[in-house]
């Protein structure tokens, strides 16, 4: 049988990207007292954490994360969508956007589009988590190939998706 030295440590993270993590700003720091509803989508806050549901009968009025990140314009993902292939699949491309949205919000509400525009030429997609972000970008890749570029901001909870094909 083994027996774990006291003295032994656990062995740190060599890759630095364990050692700094960018805390979303926008998630409240505290708690609501209470369930609470947004008023904005209807996610409840309840058991600690948003998600789909039935508000109770006292359930306060709560902004959620997402909502708010929308109101103020304040995207955490950006997606670029490029390419003569985009541009002859355009809606293929984005309905494959719309749908990894939906299944990733249907777990996680506070991860969604925000807006989808054209910007210079391409279309740009903004998303209210980075999570989101990423897991469009890899769903592109692996349903239409191309070229796929993640972009992680060092000092803001901030990812920049670049596709093309």
């Amino acid at each position: 049988m083994k027996r774990r030295d006291p003295r032994q440590r656990q062995r740190r993270h060599i890759d630095r990207s364990f050692d700094s993590v960018n805390d979303d700003p926008y998630l409240a720091r505290g708690k609501p007292s209470g369930p609470a509803v947004c008023p904005g989508c209807g996610a409840v806050f309840r058991r600690g954490r948003w998600q789909w549901g039935e508000a109770t009968g006292k359930a306060g009025g709560h902004e959620c994360p997402a909502c708010k990140r929308t109101r103020e314009r304040q995207p955490a993902g950006y997606i670029r969508l490029s390419g003569t292939f985009f541009a002859s699949h355009r809606d293929e491309v984005l309905r494959l956007v719309r749908n990894e949205e939906g299944r990733e919000k249907r777990m996680h509400p506070l991860q969604r589009i925000m807006a989808i525009r054209e910007v210079r030429g391409a279309t740009e997609v903004t998303t209210t988590d980075v999570h989101v972000a990423r897991r469009i970008g890899d769903s592109l890749r692996a349903a239409f190939r191309g070229s796929l570029v993640l972009r992680y901001s060092p000092d803001d909870y901030l990812v920049r998706v670049n596709w093309s094909r």
